[in-house]
């Protein structure tokens, strides 16, 4: 019951649009459609009310009527101050709990804490032993940060129930700040129930989040000495010891708890989860094996059982395990797309093609590619431009994806004139979609196509100003036009600024202050570049801008480098010709 308390209120708080406010404690759904359903509403609210043997006399209940019908009419023109002013004069006044969780349900979502806090108190107040009010209170103060009263009232709720499981109410609002965690570890010491187990794991989640490992450990063995078989404890210790690195004390911790508790299945998955992440996959597989022997519908087990059988080259069974998630709600997309590359690795060329064409969701695009690839082998790509071409009818919401994946298998075919039309269409039926304009700029030519691309890129900023991918196609294209270089350095620093990580970017940088004679700056964001990324091409504009400044030494050991890990690359024959006339200098 309290979990499940909790759960509600874990919801409540991660509501974000208030149209769609829904109160499911004791049966009722609120929700905001016509004004119509808005007006019956609000009369059922205060109906429960007056059923419910409510204080209010005719008067009293009338105008509880019309200010029931006013908050609704408020939320439906989006006025939520009214809204919530008038439920929380009637969360206070009365005794309905609905109309106390409505008012505290729009309270929570325009993120009022002040006024959450006030009317989840006068509940306390009213009903100081409902244990829903109590949760509600005492979750509303953590994320006051009001955390003795937050004490006190997780005290209240164990002394009503000692067994009250609370870790969870910390799991959405536990404080950010590492100096509020103290405080409140503070409070929860001094409250009458600190050696409760269950406000021993919460200083225990403190604890470790504030990285006092060694305690947290300390602390949540005082919780298992009073609690030896609560799952999140144990689990609890396991994740500590794994933190503290101790890989073999979390490998026998596992073993012990798993032992112990055979019918314990979160005991069980988690210790084979812990078996994969230490890439002991056959351990592992005969662990879900024996999981799956006892729960057979468990859909985790099967899912983690089957990639881990395709990793160990089981095919077989990576195939039994896989195919009994075809028709799983959780894992139906997953399941498609790993039995297609459990086929493709057993080079059953036509079943992979099969199964990736079922996969949708977030892995539509990756499947595609994949089959893209499987095409690409069997020498069939005109199949594939077939097959992509009645995609585009089946999932039109992947049309600009497709038409992509349609312009590159053209490139490989080497029909840029095709890709480029095929571009130019897409663009016409996706206007303004960046992605089509940023494929079609990166296959036109800076010189042959000079009006087209400076039209294209100019929509693409239009479209998105500030993304750095963008803003150096920009650049760089007006480098290689070698005009307006002065700008072609600004765009430039501005797309580093805002990816100063990026290889790309800083070489576009490091073209453009080459050209424009700057050797130190360019020498400066090409020697980054070519340490992110270890290209050729960066590598030889790095190694010139160290010539153009006299830095031979340097300019040596770069080439010197750059002939081991590339010999023969016929990129490097200008700088081998530059390094000529110092040997004969030398001699």
């Amino acid at each position: 019951m309290l979990l499940w308390i909790i759960g509600v209120i874990k919801t409540l708080l991660g509501l974000r649009k208030i149209r769609q406010i829904n109160s499911q404690i004791n049966g009722v759904r609120i929700k905001q459609y016509s004004t119509t359903i808005l007006l019956i509403g609000s009369m059922f609210s205060v109906a429960q009310l007056h059923a419910a043997g409510g204080i209010y006399h005719a008067n009293s209940k009338n105008n509880a009527i019309k200010q029931s019908m006013i908050a609704e009419f408020a939320i439906a023109h989006h006025d939520i101050p009214t809204a919530l002013h008038n439920y929380t004069v009637l969360a206070i006044k009365g005794n309905s709990t609905s109309l106390k969780q409505r008012a505290l349900n729009i309270a929570i979502e325009q993120e009022d804490l002040s006024a959450a806090l006030e009317i989840a108190t006068h509940w306390v107040l009213q009903e100081p032993k409902d244990v829903p009010a109590l949760f509600y209170l005492s979750h509303i103060a953590l994320k006051s940060h009001e955390y003795e009263l937050a004490a006190e009232t997780l005290d209240k709720i164990l002394k009503i129930d000692p067994n009250a499981e609370l870790e969870e109410i910390l799991a959405s609002i536990s404080p950010e700040q590492a100096s509020d965690r103290e405080d409140l570890i503070r409070a929860l010491k001094t409250s009458s129930e600190k050696d409760n187990p269950s406000i021993l794991v919460l200083i225990a989640g403190l604890k470790a989040q504030n990285g006092q490992l060694e305690d947290a450990l300390s602390t949540i063995n005082l919780a298992l000495k009073k609690r030896p078989k609560a799952t999140s404890y144990i689990l609890m210790k396991a994740n500590l010891l794994n933190a503290l690195g101790d890989q073999q004390a979390t490998l026998a911790w596992y073993e012990k708890a798993s032992k112990k508790y055979k019918n314990n299945y979160d005991i069980q998955i988690a210790g084979a989860k812990f078996l994969v992440k230490q890439n002991r996959n056959i351990d592992a597989l005969n662990r879900l094996e024996n999981i799956i022997k006892k729960w057979p519908k468990q859909e985790e087990a099967l899912f983690i059982a089957g990639l881990t059988s395709i990793d160990l080259k089981e095919y077989e069974k990576a195939e039994k395990y896989l195919v009994e998630l075809r028709s799983s709600n959780q894992y139906q997309n997953e399941a498609y797309y790993y039995l297609a590359v459990n086929a493709e690795r057993k080079e059953h060329y036509e079943t992979a093609k099969a199964y990736y064409r079922l996969v949708d969701g977030s892995l539509y695009s990756i499947s595609r590619r994949s089959m893209i690839s499987i095409f690409a082998k069997q020498n069939q790509l005109s199949d594939a431009l077939r097959f992509l071409t009645q995609e585009r009818v089946n999932y039109p919401h992947q049309a600009s994806f497709l038409y992509q994946a349609q312009a590159e298998i053209l490139m490989m075919m080497n029909n840029k004139k095709a890709a480029l039309r095929l571009l130019d269409e897409a663009i016409k039926n996706i206007p303004d979609d960046p992605e089509l304009i940023y494929a079609e700029v990166l296959l036109l030519d800076a010189h042959v196509d000079k009006e087209k691309l400076d039209k294209l890129l100019q929509n693409l900023l239009e479209i998105e100003p500030n993304n750095p991918a963008y803003l150096n196609a920009y650049a760089y294209t007006l480098a290689l036009q070698n005009r307006n270089l002065k700008e072609a350095r600004q765009i430039a620093e501005h797309a580093a600024d805002l990816a100063p990580e990026q290889a790309s970017i800083l070489d576009t940088l490091g073209y453009i202050t080459y050209l424009q004679n700057d050797f130190s700056a360019a020498a400066k964001a090409l020697k980054k570049a070519y340490e992110l990324s270890t290209s050729v091409k960066i590598g030889v504009r790095y190694a010139m801008s160290l010539y153009m400044q006299g830095k031979m030494q340097q300019f040596e050991m770069v080439l010197q480098e750059l002939q081991t890990n590339h010999r023969n690359d016929p990129q490097l024959e200008p700088l081998n010709s530059l390094l000529l006339p110092q040997q004969i200098k030398k001699s």
